[in-house]
């Protein structure tokens, strides 16, 4: 039941998610022991869910295994105890979607869902499609060669969120360093420095960081309640549940997330669909012969660079998954990344196919958690390609790419290309 301790060494190593070697760890896991006990040193044992199957099952159950009694990400013990020590008695710095449960979680999803259905984000259609047209510009002025992450992937779905959100053009270089700080922050290079109090698991960067979010968003949030408008700062500052205005920690929390996630993760797939045409020709031939495969493009981009790579869960009883018995209170991290390559779902999962279908992929999360923003990440995705495509002759790799070391959120920190346009 317990996996090698090399192996659950390196499940929380964040290098393991930059070099690649996670996912030789996961194949293993996924073969010899798919629901195994992980062991770390500083770390309380969890339960590692390799397997598709078993990913969907826990996901499907909110209320046999919940996201805020425990901490949301794989945190280690040190760190878990000071952030409780920071919040009175709670594992999350931030109480947002992620953290939530029932009956909380489906009354706070409820107040921006409608933002985000397909119905009403195709109204923005013609606005993103504008965006995506002075990114491919942006690109083409580049003279043949470029960092794709630095001048395109980074700024294209910042922009689009911020704008849906009702940020200003000329904040979004303050949320893109934020956002890069917090999801990086075990990152050297992306990492906010860390002060010189020795605490554990770069908790007082990411307090930090925060709080600089914080600051930020309440004086949004003073000045939507003053003069509210038609965007989604609006309808988080003066939202309620219950009949009672929500907390200014939550408030906060959610812009947050939306502020952070609204763009990060559709950033590493934008770039992780850029690297897939530079290392599989066959496939960029295949896409740009017939626009129609794009959205299948993007299906397995999103597959193939799942972004969000783990999310943990804690059994509210005792109960039984893939053969295992799992107590009440025991920690589960939910392997995405590993579940989008499972074989038994997936045929040559470790092959990049436009034409995959179906295409099962768990990037987005499953059940009452699934992805708010994924048709918007999608559609996105989709206009940028549908742009870009007709453009490009030819795309290439200019130098070694990098990706970011990080356990949670994790993707490419550059990606140097050379191009042809026509």
């Amino acid at each position: 039941m317990t996996i090698p301790q090399e192996v659950a060494d390196t499940i929380v190593d964040p290098k393991a998610y930059a070099d690649g070697r996670i996912y030789e760890s996961y194949a293993w896991l996924r073969a010899n022991n798919p629901l195994g006990v992980a062991q770390p040193a500083g770390y309380d044992p969890f339960w590692v869910v390799t397997r598709h199957a078993d990913i969907l099952e826990i996901s499907r159950q909110n209320d046999l295994f919940h996201s805020g009694d425990r901490a949301t990400v794989i945190t280690s013990k040190a760190a878990g105890d000071h952030v409780r020590k920071l919040t009175g008695g709670s594992p999350h710095l931030v109480r947002s979607l992620v953290q939530m449960d029932a009956p909380d979680h489906p009354k706070y999803r409820a107040l921006t869902q409608a933002w985000f259905m397909p119905r009403n984000i195709g109204g923005l259609d013609q606005r993103i499609r504008n965006i995506a047209r002075a990114s491919v510009e942006r690109l083409a002025a580049k003279g043949g060669e470029c960092d794709f992450v630095r001048e395109v992937a980074l700024h294209y779905p910042l922009h689009v969120i911020m704008e849906i959100l009702g940020v200003p053009e000329d904040d979004e270089p303050r949320m893109l360093m934020l956002t890069q700080e917090l999801f990086g922050a075990t990152d050297p290079e992306l990492g906010r420095a860390p002060g010189t109090a020795p605490v554990p698991g770069n908790i007082n960067s990411i307090q930090a960081v925060l709080a600089d979010f914080y600051q930020y968003f309440a004086q949004i949030s003073a000045d939507r309640r003053a003069n509210p408008r038609d965007d989604l700062a609006t309808v988080i500052a003066t939202s309620q549940v219950d009949g009672r205005p929500i907390s200014e920690f939550e408030a906060m929390s959610y812009y947050v997330i939306v502020a952070t996630a609204g763009h990060d993760t559709t950033s590493s797939t934008t770039a992780g669909a850029m690297r897939a045409l530079c290392d599989n020709p066959d496939q960029f031939a295949y896409v740009k012969e017939d626009l129609s495969r794009v959205p299948g493009f993007i299906d397995e981009a999103i597959r193939w660079a799942t972004p969000v790579k783990t999310f943990m869960r804690s059994a509210t009883a005792d109960t039984e998954v893939g053969g295992r018995a799992i107590a009440k209170d025991d920690w589960l991290m939910l392997c995405y990344a590993s579940g989008n390559r499972d074989e038994a779902v997936f045929d040559e999962p470790d092959r990049f196919r436009a034409d995959r279908k179906p295409n099962k992929q768990l990037a987005f999360g499953y059940g009452a958690h699934l992805c708010l923003g994924q048709h918007l990440a999608k559609m996105e995705m989709r206009i940028l390609y549908e742009e870009l495509l007709p453009r490009l002759k030819s795309v290439e790799l200019a130098g070694k790419p990098r990706m970011s070391e990080a356990l949670f959120v994790n993707g490419p920190k550059n990606l140097p290309i050379r191009f042809e346009f026509s």
